[in-house]
């Protein structure tokens, strides 16, 4: 979809409704893993100087600490972002980071390795309750259209910020006394800068402020998930965001010995390795925008899962087919043979896990009660634990069973597929939005019109001329919003398009001579929708223009906004007569090699029609002003 006027996702990063809270995320998301990754790497280094346990069990221990607090407390977490102010929250939230970090310096400097576990604890508590305000504020300050953009300059600031604070607390760790010192101070600081930032952060009214908070935070948990439960597709959404924490924990938890024992490398490789998939996240993320036209665009899910399965396959194959056995630091292994390959499987993996997670974000932003944001953030952060920890077990099974690190790579990314191919199932619109998106951004380029005119809730009729089999296709991509459409009943029986609008419970319709039963029960179908709320979209011509001409209206729009008082809209589509999918009779390949690939389309969308000024003739006036001589 093309928005030439509109401004880049970054522009948000100048506003203080965005710029505050960013640079607040990206700080707590940088200290986070800067503290964690010095403290594995002194115990894995020089564990002797600190304790008497073993450093594989610490190596397992820190990370669990970390995201026990998620387990148990994010359900009490998302109760207190729903009632409390966010800003202030996250004031609160900064405060308590301080705190801890000056805990686990008196831990660095006397080398008290309770102190530092408790501190790793805590950071765990911190960033439990900031993960619903997370991404619980950006709806209540971005418009619909920003949602996407900002939620991917979100996840690339996360995942900058996890890549820069595990390298720092590497290198930091790997120079003795002065680098632990260093991590002591620094942590402190970069408390200090996050809360700094935090101040500047607007007011976000609680959603919920007289909400009672629950002392039983288990119980909360369980009630929390079961509410979630209640709106299906954003249950499922959530499911599919844990799914790919399970698939990065599996995969990225493999890192530091697939570096060490299959590419022969020191700590650099394994650098080279999280940052090459650590920018192919937030090159994902970003890339979303664009791709997604500036809407929450569901059909990249499919895309990303996709991308996660062909890559993480091609991982294993790339990872058989390098053959070097000396040692090598990250220079070193850039000029081995089949290095490119591996590297360009990590960054395409990270690109498209960009794509599945970010628009299943917004998709959970926007389909939730926004009374119940937070607290349906915190039963996904749950779920995300949960995963997490799954997928630790997994592949504690994987390694047990003789697995080597290739083959959980090939194991994780076939799960993938077949964990995909049953959320697609279950909610099928996903794959529907998918067939949609990849038609509009291949075969041809559309832009759209005014398509900020089809209302964003509340129901409403649209009418559109009638030019080829792929109009309702094109329509469902450029909305921001599901849409019911009204099809003749012949259109169900065809393979592809038939599966496409069944998935999009379209309703068939067939003229009364025909089948009066199933023209009547249409018209109630309709009625219904409408009733609840729906977007539903008709046709009036009634059939496909043979000429490229525009038909007579028919009167069954007359008949549909008596029965519901909603306003019409009305809709032009330019471009699509003479293509592959029309009726034009002349020679179907002459046709298609003089447009030429990616043939230019438009949608128009005109003023919202009141019901009682709505008439078939005057919806056909104004459908053809919207077309003009285009066709």
């Amino acid at each position: 979809m093309s928005h030439p006027s509109q401004s880049s996702q970054f522009a948000l990063l100048r506003q203080r409704r965005f710029g505050p809270f960013f640079w607040t995320q990206f700080l707590g998301a940088f200290n986070d893993n800067l503290f964690k990754t010095a403290l594995l790497v002194v115990l894995t280094y020089d564990a002797l100087s600190w304790t008497t346990l073993a450093p594989s069990l610490l190596n397992n221990l820190i990370p669990g600490l970390f995201i026990l607090p998620y387990v148990v407390f994010s359900a009490t977490a998302g109760q207190i972002a729903d009632k409390v102010e966010k800003g202030r929250l996250a004031r609160w939230v900064k405060s308590l980071e301080i705190v801890i970090m000056m805990v686990a310096a008196v831990g660095w400097y006397t080398h008290t390795l309770w102190l530092l576990i408790v501190a790793v604890a805590g950071m765990g508590v911190h960033s439990t309750l900031f993960g619903p305000v997370k991404y619980a504020y950006l709806p209540q300050h971005l418009k619909p259209e920003e949602l996407v953009g900002g939620n991917g300059v979100i996840e690339m600031g996360t995942f900058v910020g996890i890549l820069l604070g595990e390298v720092m607390g590497a290198v930091l760790a790997g120079h003795g006394d002065l680098g632990v010192h260093l991590v002591a101070g620094g942590t402190i600081v970069v408390a200090v800068l996050g809360l700094m930032t935090s101040s500047r952060i607007p007011a976000s009214p609680a959603p919920a402020p007289d909400l009672v908070i629950s002392k039983n935070p288990i119980a909360e948990s369980l009630r929390n998930l079961g509410y979630s439960r209640r709106n299906r597709t954003v249950f499922l959404s959530m499911l599919g965001n844990s799914w790919f924490w399970f698939y990065g924990a599996l995969v990225l938890s493999q890192f530091p010995l697939y570096a060490k024992d299959y590419l022969h490398g020191d700590h650099s490789v394994f650098v080279l390795l999280l940052t090459i998939f650590s920018l192919g996240i937030g090159a994902g993320s970003l890339l979303c925008e664009k791709l997604s036209g500036r809407k929450v665009e569901i059909g990249l899910v499919p895309f990303g899962a996709i991308g996660l399965s062909l890559f993480g396959i091609d991982l294993y194959f790339a990872s058989l087919a390098y053959t070097n056995t000396a040692a090598v630091d990250f220079l070193g292994l850039l000029a081995q043979h089949g290095t490119w390959r591996i590297l360009l499987d990590l960054l395409l993996l990270g690109v498209f896990g960009g794509f599945f997670i970010v628009p299943l974000f917004a998709l959970i932003q926007t389909r939730c009660d926004p009374k119940h944001v937070s607290r349906t953030i915190a039963g996904m952060n749950i779920l995300n634990a949960l995963f997490m920890v799954a997928a630790a077990g997994v592949a504690v099974f994987l390694i047990g069973q003789g697995f080597s690190i290739p083959e959980m790579f090939l194991t994780t990314a076939l799960l993938n597929a077949v964990v995909a191919i049953y959320i697609f199932s279950l909610v099928p619109e996903f794959l529907m939005r998918f067939l949609a998106w990849l038609l509009i951004h291949t075969i041809h380029r559309v832009s759209t019109v005014d398509t900020d005119r089809i209302p964003e809730e509340g129901a409403a009729v649209l009418v559109c001329n009638h030019v080829s089999y792929v109009d309702a296709i094109v329509i469902m991509a450029a909305s921001p919003r599901p849409i019911r459409f009204v099809m003749d009943h012949r259109i169900f029986k065809t393979p592809l398009l038939g599966f496409i609008f069944r998935t999009a419970k379209a309703i068939p319709i067939a003229p009364a001579k025909e089948d009066p039963w199933l023209m009547e029960k249409a018209f109630v179908d309709i009625a219904q929708a409408l009733h609840e709320g729906e977007l539903v979209c008709i046709f009036p011509e009634g059939k496909l223009t043979r000429t490229g001409e525009m038909n007579e209206f028919r009167g069954g729009i007359t008949k549909i906004v008596e029965r519901s008082k909603v306003p019409v809209i009305p809709m032009a589509l330019r471009g699509l007569w003479g293509s592959v999918f029309s009726r034009d009779p002349s020679n179907v390949f002459e046709r298609s090699f003089a447009r030429g690939w990616r043939s230019r389309l438009a949608l128009a969308v005109g003023r919202p029609v009141p019901p009682q000024e709505v008439t078939p003739e005057g919806l056909y006036d104004e459908v053809l002003a919207l077309r003009g001589e285009w066709k």
